[in-house]
């Protein structure tokens, strides 16, 4: 189930309080920052740190290319990332 839009658009870490990227297919949120994935489990994000779970550098890299070639949607859709994702 995906998450609703509304809800993408005022969604962020909960660690460093910025946007993520929200792969619908994979049902998970990522923050490429702190290379941090929280699970999305039916429409409902789990956002707990402490449930989170830290990537390597080989699932950052396949989940960051996924997202350049148009395979994520990035949250917080106001101004400051209009158009990302």
């Amino acid at each position: 189930m995906p998450l609703d839009p509304l809800l993408l658009e005022v969604l962020a870490c909960p660690e460093d309080k910025g946007p993520l990227l929200y792969f619908e297919d994979e049902e998970v949120l990522y923050n490429p920052r702190l290379r941090r994935r929280y699970a999305v489990r039916d429409g409902v994000p789990d956002m707990l740190v402490d449930e989170a779970t830290t990537v390597d550098g080989a699932e950052h890299e396949r989940l960051t290319a996924k997202a350049d070639k148009g395979g994520a949607r990035s949250t917080g859709a106001g101004p400051a990332s209009a158009g990302a994702g």
